[in-house]
């Protein structure tokens, strides 16, 4: 059978998503279930695929297909493409199988031109209305199509307002709309050579070819990058028969939630504006009304609208985000798919249609993004700070949080400025998708305009990130970089704070504050712990992190790597004056210094974790980073030490090393210096068999031995580790069970992990080094070379974010069945930073980790994940 590349919306379903794209399913799916939604066809994703396998050209036997279709919605609508008496006019939109709200390309009204614009404005008795429509769409199909800059088409715009005095867009006579037809149309010329197309057909073709083009467009690959969607998907185009909210008072056009995506209430949540399309909504370019002011506008349409808003809630059983408009009083759904939410909001809703019976508690744990819960971990402000601090204006509250910066009126200074590590504030008039990379960086977001649908709140929501929408007070000059407000003026880098959650902004910095973590974020956690089947560690190295991760639901201490407990300013010179003596003795000398603050610190995390696992990490970086880097602190050292300025120099010298990851390091120390070994082995189980003694608690740690590539290598520090705590039970006159294991992370291990694992107790995945080794790529270097490859599609992902399955995954793969052959009962997790990774988390899940292990910030996150891993491997998703 021949392959189809062209559907109606009778013929599909939502279970098409793939080939028909969200957007396309959903609106063959509320065509099915009877709701009033304007007729049209979809050109599939395949059709997308095909387009750039055949170097960016579209087939031919998909152009007939169209050309079928379209004779069929002439049918269906009674009207005719380019009828000079009768037009039919279409919207053409992008639809990803993956919702990607305001990354791609709409075109509205097309099929107009010289011509059917005086049939429309005949036909609908409102010569404004058809004028107001056709320059919208020259100016969309000049921007989207033709590429031509959008602020183009805005200066004519602004201009033809300013000189007829015209406040509002709606201000705009029909001659002042001519007006600026005119020169619309004369921009186009002097940019494209041509004239502006007149053919419908040929306006049609070109717009399915640039909503093709615009799933490759940088904001739409950023996208993709940012929320790990694949390039292969494509984009299906949805063409469907004009409905008009721009006919006059009788009509307009909004979005709007079943629930509130702020904080789930369960209330319809929107905006809408009166004569007006639906881009005015979304971009921004007015800002709305509040939808329950439609019932007072449209009360019939309202009354419809929530009706319909209940049925796709239960249709879909989650949380709809509609777009619909209202023509001459009747109501027409243009689109619904599931709702982009804060983290607050997906926790409420998910637990409330629990309660409500429409989906079970590990459907409610699999809608939780694992990433947006560390949403909720992020700062808002000190209620006695804020309340202090002045507002100087107030917003909408688009996305919840709170955050303080500096003013960046661009995204490119947003960038600079975060890459110095300043926080910023993103201020604009409106955002569109050019400033997704400004909005990435920055802390929050503050607008002039728009409303909580507009792409800045959108996005916002998306990102986890506090935004004012709407702030009609604020004048922003983005080319001067200046914001004014009553009559005060704030420039590029000055520092006002928002809240998201109140619309407030205020001047300067307010103290910022952790939420708690109770209620129904702690039902979702409990409903969590309750599915998962692998355990949730922390990487902790003070008692400070311990008790932080503890209280986000750490089961123990997955990685503590004891060198960071040796930089403090009181602890760095006995470090130093180690790796400084000459001999065994004075190397001993020094270490006894470190001794007690090894012990203490392992003391107090013994504490705080009670009978907790925890993993200890024997030192593991190369020694030179211990010592000074510049001249001064190196005479500095020498003046406080005693220890000749020429010697410090010269050790300095001697221990940099052309490639320190691969240099003397992890258990290399230990064997060439087995005196660190035994210090710190004598700290770790002195200060357990203290802790036994004084609390009754039984600790049993697991000592890491990092960096090993053979048995051998393992076996030699091992014989240190073993004689040196049989020396400290001796001599306290006690006993306490430890383990002793190693950390994979050579590639080494990985394919001898049967013979490692006759000496290893455990092993812990390293995977920051698997990779590194694995690849031959640098962490500290390669970061432009990755980012290339993931532009170029050599890699699909940043294989330091998220575990290279294919090649790490398989070498991780091959350590797990080789370790469990030869100790079938060895203890298996992970360390390395991809233990927060949602996606690397699924794939430990599957090969069969006990616990993975993370910083203490991504505890809850990995928490989740983890369920989600054990719910989607049981229903086989």
């Amino acid at each position: 059978m021949e392959k189809k590349f062209v559907y109606s919306f009778n013929e599909g379903s939502k279970e098409m998503r793939d080939l028909l794209g969200g957007k396309g399913a959903n609106l063959a799916e509320m065509t099915k279930i009877g709701l009033p939604v304007p007729f049209g066809f979809t050109v599939t994703t395949e059709a997308c695929n095909k387009y750039y396998d055949d170097g960016m050209k579209i087939d031919e036997s998909v152009v007939e297909e169209v050309y079928v279709k379209l004779a069929e919605l002439e049918n269906v609508m009674e009207k005719k493409f380019g009828d000079p008496d009768d037009p039919l006019l279409v919207s053409v939109r992008s639809g990803s199988p993956i919702s990607m709200p305001g990354m791609m390309d709409t075109i509205l009204n097309l099929g107009l031109n010289d011509d059917t614009v005086k049939a429309l404005a005949k036909l609908t008795n409102n010569e404004r209305f058809a004028y107001d429509s056709y320059r919208r769409f020259i100016q969309m199909f000049g921007d989207v199509v033709q590429t031509i800059s959008k602020k183009k088409f805005d200066k004519i715009f602004d201009a033809q307002k300013e000189k007829s005095g015209a406040e509002f867009d709606v201000d705009l006579t029909t001659d002042d709309l001519k007006e600026i037809i005119v020169g619309y149309k004369e921009l186009v010329e002097k940019e494209m050579g041509t004239a502006f197309p007149q053919d419908p057909k040929d306006q049609m073709m070109q717009a399915i070819t640039a909503v093709f083009r615009s799933w490759s467009n940088d904001r739409a690959i950023l996208y993709r990058q940012l929320n790990d969607i694949p390039d292969t998907l494509g984009t299906a185009v949805n063409v469907q028969s004009m409905v008009f909210g721009n006919m006059g008072n009788d009509s307009g056009t909004g979005v709007a939630f079943t629930r509130s995506p702020v904080n789930g209430e369960k209330k319809i949540f929107g905006e809408f504006l009166v004569n007006a399309q639906g881009e005015d909504v979304v971009a921004g370019i007015r800002t709305p009304k509040p939808i329950a002011e439609m019932a007072e506008s449209f009360p019939e349409a309202y009354k419809n609208f929530e009706h319909i808003a209940d049925v796709l809630e239960k249709h879909f059983t989650d949380m709809q985000d509609m777009e619909f408009t209202i023509e001459k009083g009747k109501l027409f759904m243009l689109q619904t798919r599931s709702a982009k939410r804060t983290a607050l909001a997906a926790i409420n809703v998910a637990v409330d249609m629990v309660d409500e019976g429409l989906i079970d508690r590990k459907t409610a744990v699999l809608r939780i993004e694992p990433d947006f819960v560390e949403h909720l971990l992020h700062p808002t402000f000190d209620e006695m700070d804020e309340s202090k601090a002045e507002v100087i204006a107030h917003g909408l509250p688009a996305s919840p949080g709170a955050a303080s910066g500096r003013i960046c009126f661009v995204a490119e200074d947003a960038q600079r400025r975060a890459a110095r590590g300043e926080n910023t504030l993103l201020v604009r008039q409106e955002t569109s998708p050019e400033d997704l990379a400004g909005m990435v960086v920055a802390k929050g977001i503050l607008t002039a305009r728009g409303g909580v649908t507009s792409h800045a709140a959108v996005v916002a929501r998306g990102m986890g990130k506090c935004c004012v929408a709407g702030c009609s007070s604020l004048v922003v000059d983005e080319d001067a970089k200046v914001m004014t407000v009553n009559g005060r003026t704030y420039r590029n880098g000055d520092y006002i704070s928002i809240n998201g959650t109140n619309g407030n902004v205020y001047e300067g910095v307010i103290k910022e504050t952790m939420p708690s973590l109770t209620g129904n974020f702690g039902t979702i956690m409990s409903w969590a712990d309750e599915f998962r089947t692998m355990k949730v560690r922390t990487n902790a190295d003070t008692p400070r992190d311990v008790k932080q991760a503890v209280e986000f639901g750490a089961e123990g201490v997955g990685l503590c790597r004891t060198e960071h407990m040796f930089f403090q300013d009181v602890r760095i010179p006995a470090i130093r004056e180690m790796i400084l003596a000459d001999n065994e003795k004075d190397r001993r000398v020094a270490l006894a210094k470190l001794l007690p603050y090894q012990k203490g610190d392992f003391r107090e995390m013994f504490k705080t974790l009670a009978e907790r696992p925890v993993t200890i990490r024997l030192l593991d970086p190369p020694l030179h980073e211990f010592l000074p880097k510049t001249d001064e602190d190196m005479r500095q050292l020498s003046k406080t030490s005693g220890i000749p300025y020429e010697k410090i120099a010269a050790e300095a010298q001697e221990l940099q090393e052309f490639n320190p990851m691969l240099g003397h390091r992890g258990c290399r120390l230990a064997v060439t210096y087995p005196e660190i070994a035994e210090m710190q082995t004598e700290a770790i189980i002195t200060a357990a068999l203290e802790v036994k003694n004084d609390l009754k608690i039984d600790i049993v740690p697991e000592i890491m031995i990092p960096l090993v590539g053979s048995k051998k290598e393992l076996m030699d520090v091992k014989k240190t580790v073993i004689a040196t705590a049989e020396k400290c039970m001796k001599e306290f006159g006690d006993t306490i069970e430890y383990m002793i294991g190693t950390m994979i992370e050579v590639p080494r291990a990985a394919v001898t992990a049967d013979e490692i694992a006759e000496e290893a107790e455990f092993f812990s995945f390293g995977t920051n080094d698997l990779t590194q080794m694995t690849f031959g790529f640098s962490r500290d270097d390669t970061a432009g070379i990755i980012e290339e490859y993931i532009k170029k599609g050599i890699l699909e992902s940043d294989p330091f974010k998220s575990i290279d399955q294919t090649g790490v995954g398989k070498l991780m793969e091959q350590a797990v069945k080789l370790g469990k052959k030869t100790r079938p009962n060895i203890h298996l997790g992970i360390c390395g930073e991809h233990g927060g990774d949602p996606k690397s988390i699924e794939f430990c899940n599957k090969i069969g980790l006990n616990y993975v292990s993370c910083s203490p910030y991504r505890v809850p996150v990995a928490r989740l994940a983890a369920a989600q891993a054990a719910i989607k491997q049981e229903r086989g998703l």
